[in-house]
């Protein structure tokens, strides 16, 4: 029998506990496409949310890295994703964080990811025929517009799920960067984000990797996921002009956010170095920064939110063609979204660092 419902999460506020509820699935329509969850990993953005760092309007469903499987498509759905593979039901897919109409002004000027009727998943409001739009539920509606890719059989979920988000967003970040290969890198934070780019730049033929981070938990964890150098805030310069000679990093990836780590690395560029900031989706207070510094020095300062469709593709193909890195260990047992209120209360591990939902 076809259900008529759906589990939710409902998120009310900060410091709450989120709301289980049935939810009616949609009719699905015009382009639209209907998923089943098949799983949910939780990003530290999620966190900043639940605990009132960032907000969201409310109600909403949160998960955005989320793993879904076809069940209905819309009678004006295409049945091919974004690669051109064909879609049938029972394909497991992931999509893009954000659904972007194609024609607006952001969307023609190469931010998808900024389109003025956007739908952002994991960010909505609940509102009568789109309620269902984030991972934390049963099923997720995926409106027109969305980048949605078949997933290959032999990538297992805990590896996948992290794509339309960290991932992906590391693809961005790597985009803009002129070149890796032969470069020294530093990568601020050893969080999924980080040991994704620590990965992508070794597997780009980096000549230094250089992970800093506060706990040294993490830093064992970066040096299994390509890092040729760690470091501690408070030895990263010792750590970085010998890795560099003297010179300075060509490339830093800040991916904490925090205004600390924002202010330490511009003086570790070298001259002609590119700064690219992904972490700081949270407020913060400002950093002092010296435009002399910047122009003297010839430095590159970059900002990358989300991703564009693009980079969704380059995510996948990059999980797909990663085996020696223990991607799956990243993600801590999977646990049953009705217990997801149970399960938000338990310390998380350092080495653990995505809580996996499944409906």
């Amino acid at each position: 029998m076809t259900p008529t419902t759906t589990l939710a999460a409902v998120f009310r506020g900060p410091d709450q506990s989120l709301e289980l509820q049935q939810i009616s699935l949609p009719e699905v329509t015009g382009a639209t496409l209907l998923v089943e969850v098949v799983a949910c990993t939780l990003c530290g953005s999620d966190l900043h949310t639940m605990h009132g760092r960032r907000s969201v309007p409310t109600p909403s469903i949160l998960g955005h890295e989320i793993l879904g499987r076809v069940v209905a498509f819309g009678p004006e759905s295409l049945r091919v994703d974004a690669a051109g593979l064909s879609l049938r039901l029972g394909d497991r897919v992931t999509w893009g964080i954000v659904a972007h109409c194609g024609d607006c002004f952001y969307c023609l000027r190469g931010l998808p990811q900024k389109c003025e009727r956007q739908v952002k998943y994991g960010h909505e409001s609940l509102r009568p025929g789109q309620e269902l739009t984030g991972g934390l539920a049963g099923h997720c509606l995926l409106a027109p517009g969305t980048t949605i890719l078949r997933v290959p059989a032999d990538l297992p979920d805990a590896v996948v799920c992290p794509a339309n988000c960290a991932t992906a967003t590391v693809a961005a970040a790597i985009d803009v960067v002129d070149q890796i290969e032969g470069r020294s890198v530093l990568v601020m934070g050893s969080g999924m984000l980080g040991v994704t780019a620590m990965v992508w730049s070794s597997t780009l033929g980096a000549s230094a990797v250089i992970a800093c981070d506060v706990t040294q938990e993490r830093l064992d964890l970066a040096e299994r996921f390509g890092a040729t150098h760690r470091a501690t805030p408070k030895d990263l310069p010792r750590v970085i002009h010998e890795a560099t000679g003297g010179y300075g990093v060509d490339v830093a990836f800040e991916l904490t956010g925090a205004s600390e780590s924002v202010e330490a690395i511009v003086p570790l560029l070298r001259v002609g170095g590119t700064a690219v900031l992904v972490g700081s989706v949270f407020p913060v207070p400002p950093v002092p920064m010296a435009p002399e510094q910047v122009v003297r020095r010839c430095l590159t300062i970059r900002g990358i939110h989300n991703y564009g469709p693009k980079h969704l593709r380059a995510a996948l193909e990059f999980l797909a063609g990663q085996p020696p890195f223990p991607f799956a260990e990243l993600v801590s047992e999977w646990q049953p979204l009705a217990e997801i209120n149970q399960v938000l209360k338990k310390p998380s591990l350092p080495g653990q660092l995505r809580l996996g939902i499944r409906p």
